[in-house]
């Protein structure tokens, strides 16, 4: 059965970017990102809001094209130009790249996009809580990098009160990041 999964790098302290939307916080090297492609391989779509979208436009279109970038960057280029994306946004007029433009989370169209293909990967805090105030979301995996960044965006808002989670798996990768896998006992979701 297809499932809404949320992907996320957060801090010790629950943030998801830093002051100024930094992310030089993130220890992803090539182990990592390797994983994160191994994991992304078999997502049916990934979805974010706008600000997530346009920021994965600056960089990933062509990512692969720099004779530097790392085997993982460069795999995860051409994997992101071929997955299918939707992009939630009220503003955003349209989306190139693979890109469908979803104006508001509803759960039947979600639902048929899940029927449609499979695994979505969902990012962002934003759309992350639209998700899980509909409950719409059947698991978290979370990275959580071993700083205290102090301030910045936290990946958790106001989620609706209280879930209980399920651990499904857990690893820590050689640079100290931890992945734990929830997912939502189906009486909670």
């Amino acid at each position: 059965m297809a499932k809404v999964i949320v992907m996320s790098s957060v801090s010790v302290d629950g943030f998801m970017e830093g002051p100024e939307r930094s992310l030089a916080w993130h220890m992803v090297d090539d182990e990592l990102h390797t994983h994160f492609n191994d994991v992304l391989r078999g997502a049916g779509a990934f979805m974010s809001g706008r600000v997530g979208y346009e920021l994965e436009v600056e960089v990933w279109p062509e990512a692969d094209a720099d004779p530097e970038a790392p085997a993982p960057v460069a795999d995860f280029a051409r994997m992101w130009r071929e997955k299918p994306k939707y992009v939630f946004s009220r503003t955003l007029a349209e989306a190139g790249w693979n890109t469908t433009v979803v104006r508001e989370v509803d759960p039947e169209h979600i639902r048929g996009l899940k029927e449609l293909h499979g695994d979505l990967y969902l990012g962002g805090t934003d759309l992350t809580g639209a998700f899980l105030r509909q409950g719409l979301v059947d698991e978290l995996r979370l990275y959580v990098h071993p700083v205290l960044v102090g301030g910045g965006r936290r990946l958790f808002l106001d989620e609706g009160g209280l879930r209980s989670l399920t651990l499904a798996e857990h690893h820590i990768f050689g640079n100290g990041v931890a992945l734990l896998r929830y997912t939502f006992p189906s009486d909670e979701k």
